[in-house]
């Protein structure tokens, strides 16, 4: 455990160069964020009752909400790295060193989070406590621990995804259509552009056999109090089991490529 403590520790050093970088990020990531907010607004200002469930004051949590959750478990270019580890041939050097490529992959995406998250935290908070009349607080403490766990397990299923796709690299040269394919249906499958309570319910239902709302929709509905008893912890068993699903793909996927390896430099 030392060498990949070592390994987080050494990403954090690499991460803190882009750190200025991370909050020019956060601030333009905030400007599309405002446009949503002033939409929904426009849309309940000339509406009697509710949409979907949701009031105004819960439509507008759900999306700073989702803000933070992204803030915990979005993938930067770690699918990017990996594919150009693949491809380049730097991961020569973990097939005859006992560190394992997945670990070490994980490690620095957790370093990439925590800098992130810490860095962004404080143009985020400053944007909530502007909105703080429409920022809804979870119903109580249980409410708040299954949150953070379904967090947990969605970063760890989003990095799972990501690096299964990277994987790719093995086979094909350029992965990068995929992986803007995968993106794309993900902004609206897992819920960023909108809460999938909207969607007809057979869509919605066909979308619970995939794991992309257990990406986001699924943690910020347990925050907002959507999802709670039998429900709560059925959902939290079903992300469980995408993220062991996830682990065991990406092992199989890994195991397969490096068969097929063939060096060209690294």
């Amino acid at each position: 455990m030392e060498k990949y403590r070592h390994i987080i520790g050494i990403g954090i050093q690499n991460t803190l160069v882009y750190r200025v970088n991370f909050f020019a990020r956060t601030l333009f990531g905030l400007i599309p964020l405002t446009a949503t907010i002033l939409l929904w607004q426009t849309i309940y200002r000339d509406r009697v009752g509710d949409v979907a469930g949701y009031t105004l004051r819960q439509m507008i949590s759900y999306y700073l909400i989702v803000t933070i959750v992204d803030a915990f478990t979005a993938v930067a270019e770690d699918d990017w790295q990996i594919a150009a580890d693949i491809r380049e041939g730097n991961i020569s050097q973990f097939l005859i060193k006992p560190i394992d490529y997945l670990a070490y992959r994980f490690c620095l995406y957790t370093a990439g989070r925590l800098i992130y998250t810490a860095v962004a935290l404080v143009p985020i908070s400053i944007f909530i406590f502007c909105l703080r009349d429409y920022f809804v607080l979870p119903k109580d403490a249980t409410a708040l621990a299954a949150f953070a766990l379904s967090v947990a397990m969605a970063g760890l299923l989003q990095f799972l995804i990501s690096y299964t796709m990277a994987l790719l690299s093995f086979w094909v040269l350029e992965v990068a259509t995929f992986i803007f394919i995968l993106f794309a249906f993900e902004y609206l499958a897992a819920g960023h552009l909108f809460p999938l309570d909207i969607l007809p319910p057979a869509v919605m239902q066909a979308l619970h056999y995939t794991p992309f709302p257990y990406l986001l929709y699924f943690p910020v509905s347990i925050y907002l109090g959507q999802i709670t008893g039998a429900a709560l912890w059925q959902g939290l068993a079903v992300q469980a089991g995408w993220v062991l699903a996830g682990y065991a793909l990406a092992r199989f996927i890994w195991n397969r490529g490096v068969k097929k390896y063939a060096a060209f430099g690294g």
